[in-house]
């Protein structure tokens, strides 16, 4: 199945579940990679902009497009590929999903959404991680609130377990409705 999965990508603010979702779902597959694109942002060492700033734009199209070219290279190898990061169409989504396209490769897109309370608890709640700004959590969860044209693309959450959400996405890919 591997082969004839898209490179699917894992999206929604802080705290909506997308890393835990992601690791549950690439545990169903014999071979799966998931990558975390927050990862990507932390190897630049200087001259590194907030990624949500406006002059970012420059850093986040080079960062996503390093990431793209190891989900490829994952991809290609046979495994079932997963980046997991905030992709927000406008800003990460076009550089990603074109090249990954342009490597052959299908893309499915999901961007989980849950209530701004819940994802802000879930923040707060975490060990070892710097708290974000409840304000940017915010400014995100509006990021994903409109998707125009990516709207069939959402996965609204209620208090799914993590099982729930990786069962989920799997029915979605498996019936394309994802793939963009």
């Amino acid at each position: 199945m591997p082969g004839d999965t898209p490179v699917l990508i894992v999206t929604g603010p802080p705290g909506v579940g997308k890393t835990t979702a992601a690791e549950v779902l690439a545990a169903r597959f014999a071979r799966s990679a998931h990558l975390e694109a927050d990862a990507f942002f932390r190897f630049v060492r200087s001259g590194y902009v907030e990624p949500w700033r406006p002059e970012s734009h420059d850093q986040n199209r080079v960062v996503m497009g390093v990431a793209a070219r190891a989900a490829a290279a994952y991809a290609v190898a046979g495994y079932f590929t997963i980046v997991d990061g905030i992709v927000i169409p406008g800003w990460f989504l076009e550089p990603l999903r074109d090249l990954l396209h342009d490597a052959g490769h299908e893309v499915a897109y999901a961007v989980l959404r849950a209530p701004l309370p819940v994802c802000t608890a879930r923040v707060r709640d975490r060990e070892g991680e710097t708290l974000l700004d409840p304000e940017a959590i915010e400014q995100i969860c509006q990021s994903f609130a409109d998707l125009g044209e990516f709207e069939a693309n959402a996965v609204e959450l209620g208090g799914e377990s993590p099982d729930e959400v990786a069962e989920m996405l799997e029915r979605r890919l498996g019936d394309g409705s994802l793939l963009v």
